[in-house]
């Protein structure tokens, strides 16, 4: 298969998964307690929570679009007069 034609190259994959990962650890900040008819849970209001795992998981989502969007430069390419 030829390389040049893949719309992707390795570190993009890599900085792919890079925000994957964060975007999953984001959603997982934000899941905790829940509170029942029973009983009220006043963890489910804690900074962590509303505050810091939206961040996470934004900034998860920012570099996902980075990753996309970054175009590395080839040996080959940069040696090669045009």
């Amino acid at each position: 298969m030829d390389k040049r034609n893949l719309a992707f190259r390795k570190a993009n994959f890599v900085l792919l998964a890079v925000g994957m990962a964060v975007v999953i650890i984001g959603l997982i900040l934000m899941s905790g307690g829940s509170s029942t008819q029973e009983q009220f849970n006043p963890e489910v209001f804690s900074a962590m929570h509303i505050k810091v795992a939206p961040v996470v998981t934004f900034i998860g989502f920012v570099s996902i679009i980075g990753a996309i969007l970054y175009n590395p430069k080839d040996k080959n390419e940069e040696e090669q007069p045009k």
